[in-house]
């Protein structure tokens, strides 16, 4: 699949970005800040209805605005198809497919699919259990997306039994036998209902990995030869966990939960917290005998990295899907071995969108359309702005940088135009 065209309106740094795309590669050129990087956010969010970077949508909306609009027209499995996503500010988000209005958010997904590879994905090896459910949850409900709704809904089930577990303690205490058992009915019925969605969420976690796992360890392998072998389990956090075979039925995995979450109770009651779920479980990434987590070396943590990102790409590979492949100024953070071996990776996708500070770092396999990206105006009406855009042909461009001192490149300046193209990017305050 592919995007052909990508409108922005008060999305965090850009008022308005009308992009046209094309298959191949896009490259965005500008220095860090200047809102590169929220362009890519924006087509993630659609993918997945999240933000790889926030965990909440008022960060995205634009300061001063109440409404963030998202807006794409995808070619997909031979159709075009226009999604938009309105990220609101104090109410629900809204959601558009051909113009029609959906009556779930998860409506739209599988209309635009993506996988991202940035920097901060040093953290899927190094940081918390979040950031790697994070990685499954994303993956799992672009190629599943009648999971989407169930995930959506997980958080807030977990909200309101939280809550009551956090009063049950003091109204156990101070009521009678007939509020206790009032206490504890209420609490039954927030314990079958997360039970039914964390099963669902498991079950695909767990069929999500199965499929994951080798295609991770062969691009680990491709990256890292001479280092240990990787591996990657799921940690289901239950006493007495069963194995992973038995975590693909749904039903069974209720059955767990519920009868974990009865052990737990009292324990939940005092501490006035749900632990028990999917929101507990992590990913488990190792390197031979040891985890990955506090073993890996520098090299081996973005190798791991970077294998989890090939990993699904190719998952959607295999699914017969092409995603949208996305590249957040990597480049110059990978070794020269790391670095082809992304390139010609990404010299293969259908449509790949790539962020650079300066040109330069973007190996000269992958020239396409280049944006030069700038911040302008001042105070509450600094933004981001398109200044450039032209197609680059391989080698053929010797101007590979964001700019001088107002990041406004040579081709602005009335240099020889040959490259310049119109290819009809406009962003206005």
């Amino acid at each position: 699949m592919h995007l052909r065209h990508l409108r922005l309106l008060d999305f965090r740094s850009w008022p308005l970005l009308e992009l046209e795309l094309e298959p191949g590669v896009t490259t965005l050129v500008g220095r860090n800040g200047h809102g590169k990087t929220n362009v890519l956010e924006a087509v993630g969010v659609l993918a997945s209805l999240r933000s790889h970077r926030v965990a909440t949508d008022a960060p995205m909306i634009r300061t001063g605005a109440r409404t963030a609009l998202v807006g794409a027209l995808a070619h997909n499995a031979g159709r075009e198809l226009t999604v938009e996503l309105a990220l609101n500010s104090g109410k629900a988000n809204r959601a558009r497919l051909n113009t029609s209005p959906c009556r779930r958010l998860s409506d739209v997904l599988g209309v635009v699919q993506s996988v991202l590879f940035a920097p901060e994905d040093l953290a899927l090896v190094r940081g918390e259990p979040a950031e790697r459910r994070r990685l499954l949850d994303e993956l799992m409900i672009q190629r599943r997306p009648a999971l989407g709704g169930d995930l959506s809904e997980y958080p807030s089930v977990l909200r309101q039994r939280t809550a009551l577990l956090k009063s049950a303690s003091g109204a156990l205490r101070r009521g009678g036998p007939e509020d206790s058992a009032t206490v504890l009915d209420t609490l039954d019925v927030w314990d079958g209902r997360l039970a039914e969605l964390g099963a669902r969420l498991v079950a695909g976690r767990i069929d999500l990995l199965r499929q994951l796992r080798p295609l991770v360890v062969d691009a680990y392998r491709g990256l890292a030869p001479e280092s240990r072998p990787a591996d990657l389990t799921y940690r289901f956090r239950v006493a007495d966990a069963p194995d992973e075979s038995e975590l693909t039925d749904p039903e069974f995995v209720e059955a767990v939960l519920l009868a974990e979450l009865g052990r737990r109770r009292r324990d939940e009651i005092d501490r006035g917290m749900s632990l028990v779920g999917p929101h507990r479980d992590d990913l488990i990434l190792r390197l031979g005998d040891e985890p990955a987590k506090g073993f890996a070396s520098h090299g081996e943590t973005w190798s791991f990295a970077l294998a989890l990102r090939l990993g699904s790409l190719e998952l959607f590979r295999a699914d017969g899907a092409e995603p949208v492949l996305l590249l957040d100024d990597v480049f110059a953070e990978l070794d020269r071995h790391r670095r082809a071996a992304l390139a010609d990776v990404a010299a293969g996708v259908e449509q790949v969108l790539i962020t650079a500070a300066v040109g330069e770092d973007v190996p000269g396999s992958l020239r396409g359309v280049r944006h030069d990206v700038v911040m302008t105006g001042e105070g509450a009406d600094r933004h981001s702005a398109m200044t450039v855009s032209r197609r680059q042909h391989d080698g053929a461009d010797a101007r590979e940088h964001a700019g001088g001192e107002d990041g406004v490149s040579d081709a602005d300046s009335g240099g020889d135009d040959d490259d310049n193209t119109d290819t009809g990017s406009r962003a206005t305050p």
